[in-house]
């Protein structure tokens, strides 16, 4: 079902992971080393998911949280929540939780939880990231773990999108390249920078860094197509807007609430309202 296959893309981007062209990595590092201006705790966002704004498929949340390592490292806890509702719910049933936690410092992946109920099925996994020893391992509906290789810095499916939020060379001459590890590959995503544009919301209106990705494998949103995203032309580069095209018409993700938390304030060039 098309509808629940892109509810997936925002519950996390995982919102973002499925919004590239994606090959498999290369032994460099892609990653760079950035400044977080964008997100802090408390931050929440929340998504009213449609088809092509006629059709109400259900609702997303994202939020932060704060927390520490055994060793007293400071992480983010990046949630994702998706559920159907309306006649999609009645029809096809879908829960879904994300929960990423990456170093507070520099973004890169510590663990990685998915938990799927899709009508009567149900998909979990566990990813664990040793980013001094570059693995990883994955454990899929509590079976034999697996452990790979992965590139410094890497980041998972959901804290994908929230470490493109703390780059700040978004340009149209030159695509960004971020590494993803997902189900035990890791892939060189590339975002394209297509321009700008000012987007209103019941968020309110904002100017906007409009990008553009190419799934090309089934990832966690089983899902392939052009995908594009909206993100606040400010430090915090949120995304306002998502738009995944599909067969008939197109899956629309539209910002409906912020909650800044301890997130930087606006800037004059993000939002208008």
């Amino acid at each position: 079902m098309q509808v629940k296959k892109v509810l997936l893309i925002i519950c996390s981007a995982v919102l973002f992971i499925q919004t590239a062209s994606a090959e498999p990595a290369q032994k460099a590092a892609n990653n760079l080393k950035t400044v977080n201006h964008a997100f802090g705790p408390g931050e929440k966002l929340t998504y009213d998911v449609s088809w092509s704004n006629i059709l109400g498929a259900g609702i997303a949340v994202m939020d932060i949280k704060e927390g520490r390592t055994n060793e007293g490292r400071r992480t983010y806890q990046f949630v994702s929540s998706t559920h159907t509702v309306g006649m999609v719910d009645a029809f096809y049933t879908v829960r879904d939780t994300v929960v990423s936690e990456v170093d507070a410092e520099n973004i890169s992946s510590l663990s990685f939880m998915l938990k799927e109920s899709h009508g009567k099925r149900k998909r979990e996994r566990e990813m664990t990231f040793d980013q001094g020893a570059n693995k990883v391992k994955v454990i899929v509906n509590k079976g034999k773990p697996e452990t790979y290789p992965v590139p410094e810095g890497v980041v998972d499916a959901l804290s994908s999108l929230y470490y493109l939020r703390t780059r700040q060379d978004f340009s149209t001459e030159k695509p960004i390249i971020v590494d993803v590890h997902d189900s035990g590959k890791t892939w060189a995503v590339e975002i394209q920078t297509l321009g700008k544009e000012k987007i209103s919301t019941p968020a309110g209106e904002f100017n906007t860094i409009k990008v553009k990705t190419y799934p090309k494998y089934d990832g966690v949103f089983m899902h392939k197509g052009e995908i594009f995203i909206w993100l606040t032309d400010d430090s915090r580069k949120i995304p306002v807007l998502m738009k995944s095209k599909i067969s008939i018409g197109s899956i629309v993700a539209t910002l409906t609430r912020i909650q800044t938390g301890g997130a930087p304030p606006a800037e004059a060039g993000g939002a208008t309202n």
